[in-house]
């Protein structure tokens, strides 16, 4: 496992990672990938330590995933609720995370409906001094970076199986369409796509995808010195993200996010921007589909096209998130044993 390439405490963000990072992390997925397919699916790297799942918010894939990840590495778990937790009693967030310190948390994997509550816990853990480790498993409409790692794993290991690499990326046209303003999920995908050199297509509606976001994006990039210029591009229309795409990225409309009405309907919006097999023959012939759920069927993309295993990458998402999140535990838990 190559461990001596990695030097960070916590993973809040995919916005200052860097390819050797990128890299790490996709060869070490691909060692437990191996590992996940044999009969004994268990190794001994995380024995003796506690992981504990602090979940502030409803999640089906990440929360399973996370857990399953944790107990193939013979970590033991805990599995925090909010609404049975004594924060229901008016405990603080900070109080809680000392609480399960208190029991001897090594890693803790922090989602939240707020942005930057991973972050905060992050700033208490090294204030205290005590060496135990953040993830940010999706923080409102912040970031998401495991979802963004295991979404390029998926993509890497589709291209080459035995040696998934940030460069197998370079200059492929990749479209991400649907509600990229609430989406952390999005944001997360275009720091680790553009730094692979990949050319990344955002299609949604106007109130979707304000100008102001591609001026955000463009800031930021330029803070962190990106060389060469990274291709982004923004389309009101579908068509012009589709045209010659080698992979398209559907997002799930964030509803419970939105504070306005912002689109007419949900059937006029799978008109215009749902994903079809009909609309992917704009697409290059071999183009795969990937969403990181959960799905509205026959709005973000037809039922008939998310089931077809010849487009459709999806379960292989949910497939990957295993062996990635067995990754980002294992190399941020190494150092501790």
């Amino acid at each position: 496992m190559p461990t001596n390439t990695w030097n960070r405490h916590h993973i809040l963000s995919l916005a200052d990672f860097t390819t050797t990072e990128y890299d790490t992390v996709l060869q070490t997925a691909a060692s437990f990938q191996e590992v996940l397919s044999r009969r004994t699916k268990k190794v001994p790297t995380l024995q003796g330590q506690v992981v504990a799942n602090l979940f502030f918010e409803s999640s089906t894939r990440t929360r399973s995933s996370f857990e399953l990840a944790a107990k193939r590495l013979s970590a033991d778990t805990l599995n925090f609720a909010a609404a049975t937790s004594s924060m229901t009693k008016g405990e603080t967030i900070l109080d809680t995370a000392k609480t399960y310190l208190a029991m001897g948390t090594d890693i803790m994997v922090v989602r939240h409906r707020e942005a930057g509550v991973p972050n905060a816990i992050a700033a208490e853990m090294d204030r205290l001094g005590v060496g135990v480790s953040v993830l940010n498993a999706g923080d409102g409409q912040h970031e998401h970076p495991s979802q963004g790692l295991l979404d390029l794993f998926t993509l890497c290991t589709l291209i080459d199986p035995a040696s998934p690499r940030l460069e197998l990326l370079k200059d492929k046209k990749i479209a991400i369409v649907g509600d990229i303003l609430h989406s952390r999920v999005a944001r997360s995908n275009i720091w680790s796509l553009i730094a692979s050199g990949a050319e990344v297509h955002l299609a949604a509606p106007p109130t979707l995808l304000p100008k102001l976001f591609a001026e955000y994006i463009s800031e930021e990039l330029g803070v962190r010195n990106y060389s060469p210029t990274p291709q982004l591009f923004l389309h009101w229309q579908l068509e012009p993200a589709l045209q010659n795409a080698d992979f398209v990225m559907t997002l799930r409309l964030q509803k419970e996010r939105m504070t306005a009405h912002l689109l007419p309907s949900l059937r006029e919006y799978h008109q215009l921007f749902g994903i079809t097999r009909t609309k992917l023959q704009l697409c290059k012939p071999n183009v795969k589909v990937l969403h990181p759920g959960p799905v509205n069927r026959g709005v973000e993309i037809s039922s008939e096209l998310m089931d077809d295993p010849e487009f459709s990458l999806i379960q292989s998402q949910v497939t990957s998130g295993v062996a990635v999140r067995m990754a980002l535990l294992y190399l941020l838990g190494s150092g501790k044993t």
